[in-house]
Order: structure tokens, then sequence, then C-alpha cells
């Protein structure tokens, strides 16, 4: 009885992990996403060159 306890009770953590893991994976794409578009402004308004 107790093992069959144990092995929900994995299950159950096993799936809430892979949950967080899915939302810290759609937060890191999004990050990823918002530096390219950071990235792209940044050198469309030409900070970073050297002032001549």
């Amino acid at each position: 009885m107790n093992l069959i306890l144990d092995i929900d009770v994995q299950k159950l953590e096993t799936e809430k992990l892979r949950k967080g893991k899915n939302k810290v994976e759609e937060e890191l794409d999004s990050l990823k996403t918002g530096y390219k578009k950071l990235r792209l402004s940044i050198k469309t308004i030409g900070f970073g060159k050297a002032s001549e």
C-alpha cells in the first residue's frame, strides 16, 4: 500500500516539475525575443557606435 502511494506522489512531483520546466522555457523564449527586439532597436538608433 505504501509503495503505491509513493509511486503516486512521485508521479505528481514529476508532473509538477514538467509543468514548471515548460513555464521556464516559455519565459526564456520570451526573454530571447525581447532581447532580439532590444538589440535591433539599439542597432537601428545607432547606440553602441563610437562617437565621431
